[in-house]
């Protein structure tokens, strides 16, 4: 007579995974309240032999002969990945509903495919019919592309285990479900169940593996913050439905960077790349003069790029003067202008202040408060800025201007668009090598409002 599997309830945090023996209000691992979730799991016997023998090896004795790396040729993607997808590394990519992710997969699938790897691509959310036709759409034939459209977990190990594939891409994760659980898809246990299946085959049989992840509410991948630590890389992709680029940002990367960003654009034939990201969004610039703009250089990873910060300040007549941010913190802005205040004796207190970072950017780096305060005191004073003009640099609460990193870049990228006047903190001046721009080194803020408005 069989003996069924035994099984057992627990609780599981819906925010970080924690298992639970019982209900309580608060999950005693992340501090977030209503959280858990009742689910059964099943017992697992233990081995009766006891585990088997592991190999032990010297790390200097071991080789990457087989560590050979794939590059897409979408240049874009595989600058977030590091340079190239390795054998077994995992990917999980994150975004909001309608942001290109399906999209941006079946163009890799085609990408890695044309470049001799057989790919496997698993839709747990369209159909076949639906796929072919995104297919025709994106224009991608699909030679090296085997589709399945399945959710079981079973079923798509099987399907893997069928092929030699170099490339498995599951689209999405939060449909797979195993049939060990009673809870439905997307729930802790099954995404943390089939996300550890699966990373476990990718190891063992040597593909690369994508998985697609759809985000909470608040911008994280839903299911257990531990998926995130289970794979290798971890992406965002990241943009506005009002806006026509979309960005690829690594917040995980254990063979790359984790502050690289990729750029692309959306068209009626797929996403496109960006190739040169200063000029896309200065594209809708004038060179001539104008009040409350100013043009700064952040850097996103090894790259740069420039951005038009733009401000506009008017009197109050609603009461309490408004601080409207874009694009930056509004804690950040707020704590800009009563530097300005207080040490250049600006009245900022009785006006409203906009500030936007043109093209729907999200930024926070520090480089950006010089050029914020810039554009603020030139709108106030309805002076202009002179449009050859680019601003770079961090401003400290005793009004000092501070310096910022990777300088030689940002001034490169300038001269490259043909800026000829850069003004930056005095401590990165004797930094930057020999070039045809004018550096202006300042100290202080007020020193550099004097550079500009005389």
């Amino acid at each position: 007579m069989a003996i069924g599997r035994k099984t057992r309830t627990a609780y599981y945090c819906s925010q970080c995974g924690a298992e639970h023996p019982k209900w309580q209000g608060q999950c005693r691992e992340c501090g977030v309240w209503n959280c858990l979730i009742e689910e059964r799991v099943p017992v697992k016997g233990k081995s009766p032999g006891g585990g088997g023998k592991v190999e032990i090896h010297r790390l200097a004795e071991v080789t990457t002969d087989t560590a050979h790396g794939h590059k897409s040729e979408i240049a874009e993607l595989d600058r977030v990945l590091g340079g190239q997808l390795l054998p077994g590394m995992t990917v999980l990519l994150g975004g909001d509903p309608g942001i290109g992710k399906s999209t941006l997969m079946l163009q890799a699938a085609e990408a890695y495919g044309r470049s001799g790897l057989q790919v496997l691509y698993v839709s747990g959310e369209e159909s076949l019919t639906q796929l072919k036709l995104r297919s025709q759409r994106l224009k991608v034939g699909g030679e090296r592309v085997a589709v399945v459209n399945a959710t079981s977990l079973d079923d798509i190990s099987s399907a893997i285990e069928g092929g030699a594939f170099g490339v498995v891409l599951i689209d999405s994760i939060q449909t797979v479900s195993s049939p060990q659980f009673d809870s439905p898809p997307g729930t802790v246990s099954q995404i943390r169940e089939a996300a550890h299946q699966l990373i476990s085959l990718a190891k063992q049989r040597g593909f690369a593996l994508f998985l697609v992840g759809h985000v909470t509410k608040d911008g994280m991948i839903a299911g257990p913050k531990v998926l995130e630590h289970m794979v290798d890389t971890v992406v965002y992709f990241e943009g506005d439905s009002t806006h026509l680029y979309r960005m690829l940002r690594v917040t995980k990367n254990r063979f790359g960077s984790v502050s690289e960003i990729g750029l692309f654009q959306m068209t009626n034939e797929g996403l496109a790349e960006v190739s040169n990201p200063s000029s896309f969004f200065l594209t809708d610039r004038s060179n001539g003069d104008r009040t409350g703009s100013v043009i700064t250089s952040l850097c996103e990873g090894n790259r740069p790029l420039l951005v038009e910060v733009q401000a506009l300040v008017t009197n109050a007549t609603y009461g309490n003067p408004q601080r409207v941010a874009g694009g930056i913190d509004g804690k950040k802005l707020a704590l800009l202008l009563a530097i300005l205040e207080k040490r250049c004796g600006y009245p900022i207190s009785t006006s409203d202040v906009f500030v936007s970072v043109a093209g729907g950017l999200r930024v926070s780096e520090p480089a950006l408060d010089l050029p914020i305060l810039v554009a603020i005191v030139s709108s106030l004073l309805n002076k202009s800025v002179e449009g050859g003009l680019m601003a770079i640099g961090e401003v400290g609460l005793s009004g000092e201007v501070r310096g910022v990193t990777m300088i030689d870049r940002r001034v490169s990228e300038a001269a490259k668009l043909g800026y000829t006047t850069i003004m930056l903190p005095e401590a990165n001046s004797k930094q930057v090598a020999a070039s045809k721009v004018r550096l202006v080194g300042v100290k202080d803020i007020q020193s550099a409002l004097d550079v500009v408005f005389g």
